[in-house]
């Protein structure tokens, strides 16, 4: 295998890993995801650099490449330590983030083509906000039961599927004292209930992504103050408050009737930072939303895989 070289970001704390030198065929983003998970030459790249020594049970990134048509700056084939996602707001803030920093994009509205469909993203000063594909509430109520009890969890979309459970439904707050309970109880949902999750029209984006366990704070400036942990793959958690995590908690909170066209949710990680999201659109499909953080450059690195290497492309403990 050839050296790899990356640059790293992060988004409100979560990891993102930019490559741009791995070629995947197809005629979409959406076709190149599927021939990544199905080549293991491709796949390799992804294990390289998620596993350890060189990454960890939550690193996260995407492989760049071209958008499906001209109207895009370019397109992304996100992955994390256990395949490839249809959707990562984190990862499009950082992506967007990085594009104006290089000079890639000169304009400040950045278009990029992923898995689940074409978003853009505004970069300023103050951050990143970016408008994500249409989401909606797929399931009201649907029963699942844990190893701290039966729940009702709520099923939405935000650009991949989420299952919504108040962390006090299991005897637990988002708090880094609770993190191994929330990893725990967050992986046997999103196992449990991913059959349920099943896309109206392509299938390629069925499947539960993960569970959102969640503390509601009440409001802040008018409008709801929530904090979650997203818990996603099995058993990778989001240090960002997760961005298509946020459009799926919108869709449920609009929904609700809990957040109007002039609130904005203020939306919390387990770290401590924070994503703003709000409505801009309500079209047949769903609603538009516009999640807001911001991504900060932390590194670049080139990593080797030296064939006397015994561990190979690495290995991960969870």
């Amino acid at each position: 295998m050839d050296d790899v070289s990356v640059v790293d970001y992060h988004t409100a704390g979560e990891p993102f890993r930019i490559v741009t030198s791995v070629e995947i065929p197809g005629a979409s983003v959406a076709e190149r995801r599927v021939a990544a998970q199905s080549t293991d030459v491709i796949d390799a790249v992804r294990r390289l650099l998620v596993n350890e020594p060189r990454g960890h049970a939550d690193m996260y990134g995407g492989f760049v490449v071209p958008g499906d048509d001209d109207g895009a700056d370019f397109g992304v084939v996100f992955w994390h330590k256990d395949g490839y996602s249809t959707a990562c707001g984190h990862g499009t803030i950082a992506l967007a983030t990085w594009a104006v920093d290089t000079g890639l994009v000169q304009a400040q509205e950045v278009v990029i083509d992923v898995p689940s469909g074409r978003v853009t993203a505004r970069v300023d000063g103050s951050g990143v906000a970016f408008r994500n594909v249409p989401s909606y509430v797929l399931k009201r109520d649907v029963p699942v039961s844990t190893a701290r009890g039966d729940v009702l969890a709520d099923i939405s979309y935000g650009g991949a599927f989420y299952a919504s459970v108040p962390a006090s439904s299991v005897g637990l707050s988002v708090t880094p004292e609770c993190y191994a309970d929330l990893i725990a109880v967050g992986r046997e949902i999103k196992w449990a209930l991913d059959p349920v999750a099943v896309h109206p029209h392509d299938p390629r984006l069925s499947g539960l992504y993960g569970t959102i366990l969640y503390d509601d704070l009440g409001t802040v400036d008018g409008g709801p103050h929530q904090r979650n942990l997203a818990v996603f793959a099995d058993g990778e958690a989001d240090r960002s408050p997760c961005g298509s995590g946020t459009s799926a908690r919108l869709a449920l909170l609009h929904d609700e009737g809990r957040l109007g066209p002039d609130q904005v949710l203020r939306h919390d990680s387990i770290v401590g930072t924070t994503f703003l999201g709000r409505v801009v659109e309500q079209t047949e499909a769903g609603i538009i939303t516009e999640v807001t953080g911001s991504a900060y450059r932390t590194g670049t690195s080139t990593f080797t895989l030296d064939p006397r290497d015994t561990l190979g492309t690495g290995f991960t403990l969870r």
